[in-house]
């Protein structure tokens, strides 16, 4: 009873069945169409991304008497030595156990000797980065001038350890890591092939565990069908693992996104019962918030991706200049977790954080007419402390003219933004827009030119301009420079008339003045704040 286990049982066996490497698989091919084949290859990349399984399929099709597509054909007497591993022109060697120059000494002094069965006599030197120096220097002068019946095959996961003098009479080929995405696919394959359950979720927890390396996530599969006696869930996984799974991810951002403190921690209680490693929570949160900041950015950014569609609901539920706070607060809490009393602890302080210094928007307020008033007239109480001691609240007002150039009826723009509860980038769209004119027939705003613009946020705000006018208005774009005050020009220009009047207001304050006289006290720059 001897078990094979899934990643030598499904190793590539023709250019076919590799999984992710495209461009060495075509440079192969084209190299056998049209006889170009190079006499020492070099192929690198990370461990389990398929270097000496493609050599072993070249070191095939160069020998293979009956080539399909330029595939080998796996039925004649070469593929099938080269396959039970009795083929005798091919010498495969770990250099890693044969460092000494001696060894190298031997094995090529049979290079010159034809070969006994096919056409070339192949050597695949696996980790040939481990070689000694001296080692090297005897290889150098064989692959320089090789006879025309030798090819040299060698792979490393290393590449700047090798002699540039090597280096340079190899046709270097990078493999890339892969995908979680075609990681996935191909765990699901197999496991359809063997006939084994699974759940989804739990390929998804395997494949990006395999960290680029499809031998690494079959190796995990392996050990996840024998935890669970067969089957393969997301439940003995994420037990296996000792990680979470997206769903408390997706949950833990959801709370975040509706501020429900007590929820959070909640989430955390629950997941804290499953013995899980904060650490890899926290940077699993921090990866969600870097596709999400992708997705808001770029909205093809994560088409490929098998776990879209939560990013995409997440996406709507935070505005970019949140997710990138939040993202910060996330490395800055993952580089502190070490220093934090208990990994638990430090995880809920990083989450707090988020929720605590997220800035208040004034799309939050729910009440119109202060949002318009506090535009159309800036009032900020500032505190006077009288010579008496007594403390009495006055008020700098400060007018904004292009506050109130705007109708301040049912079409104004401020006003019908917060009415229409827009979100995310609809309403900074909106706000960097003006409106011109407005029935029930076309809506037409002004954009700076300068200012991006995107279909989908255009779309969400003519559906929400129906359904605020109840009749099928249709939204016009217009881009040209804009002599109007857009709600986010009046915003900003806001906050700087309260930061000006609260510095002048300190600066005037007598009591102030009196500390500057009598103890040569100054204020210091950027502490003032508006109340």
């Amino acid at each position: 009873m001897t078990y094979q286990v899934l990643a030598r049982k499904w190793r590539p066996s023709n250019f076919t069945e590799v999984v992710g490497q495209d461009h060495v698989v075509k440079s192969l091919i084209n190299a056998l169409q049209h006889n170009r084949l190079h006499h020492a290859y070099l192929f690198t990349g990370t461990r389990g991304v398929g270097k000496t399984s493609i050599a072993r399929i070249l070191a095939k099709a160069i020998n293979c008497e009956n080539l399909q597509d330029f595939n080998p054909c796996g039925l004649c007497s070469v593929c099938i030595a080269l396959n039970e591993g009795r083929f005798l022109d091919l010498i495969e060697v770990d250099a890693a156990s044969r460092t000494k120059v001696e060894d190298t000494r031997d094995l090529l002094d049979n290079a010159q000797y034809a070969p006994s069965h096919g056409r070339y006599k192949v050597y695949i030197i696996d980790e040939v980065h481990m070689l000694s120096g001296h080692s090297f220097n005897a290889l150098l002068k064989t692959l320089e001038e090789p006879p025309p019946h030798v090819k040299f095959l060698l792979a490393t996961t290393d590449p700047h350890k090798i002699p540039v003098t090597v280096l340079s009479r190899c046709l270097q080929l990078n493999l890339k890591q892969l995908s979680p995405a075609q990681i996935y696919t191909q765990m699901a394959f197999i496991l359809e092939q063997e006939a084994i359950e699974f759940e989804v979720p739990s390929l998804k927890l395997l494949s990006r565990a395999a960290d680029g390396s499809m031998r690494d996530g079959l190796s995990l599969l392996d050990q996840a069908i024998v935890y669970g006696n067969g089957k393969v869930t997301t439940e003995d996984v994420s037990a296996m693992l000792g990680t979470i799974a997206q769903q408390p991810v997706t949950e833990l951002l959801d709370a975040l996104a509706e501020g429900n403190a007590v929820e959070i921690l909640n989430k955390i209680n629950d997941i804290a019962n499953l013995t899980p490693d904060f650490s890899g929570l926290l940077q699993e949160i921090l990866i969600a918030l870097n596709r999400i900041a992708l997705l808001q950015q770029i909205p093809t950014a994560i088409d490929h991706e098998f776990d879209s569609d939560d990013i995409l609901a997440l996406s709507a539920k935070f505005s970019p200049e949140d997710v990138q706070l939040y993202y910060q607060i996330g490395l800055v809490g993952q580089r502190d977790l070490d220093l934090a009393p208990d990994p638990r602890g430090g995880f809920e302080m990083v989450m707090l954080r988020m929720l605590i210094f997220k800035p208040e928007t004034q799309s939050k307020s729910t009440d119109k007419s202060v949002q318009v008033q506090s535009i159309a007239s800036k009032v900020m109480p500032v505190t006077v402390i009288s010579k008496q001691g007594t403390v009495s609240p006055s008020v700098v007002i400060s007018e904004s003219p292009k506050a109130v150039a705007q109708d301040a009826g049912n079409n104004d723009w401020l006003s019908m933004i917060v009415a229409m509860k827009l979100d995310g980038f609809t309403r900074e769209f909106a706000n960097n827009c003006a409106l011109d004119a407005i029935d029930d027939n076309v809506c037409t705003l002004i954009i700076d030119p300068s200012h991006v613009r995107r279909a989908k946020a255009e779309e969400a705000l003519q559906k929400a301009l129906q359904a605020y006018r109840g009749t099928p208005v249709k939204l016009v774009i217009k881009e040209k420079k804009n002599t109007l005050a857009t709600p986010a020009v009046l915003l900003i220009k806001e906050r700087e008339d309260k930061q000006q009047a609260a510095v002048e207001a300190i600066n005037l304050d007598p009591n102030i003045q009196a500390l500057k006289e009598h103890f040569d006290a100054r204020i210091l720059p950027g502490t003032i704040e508006p109340v």
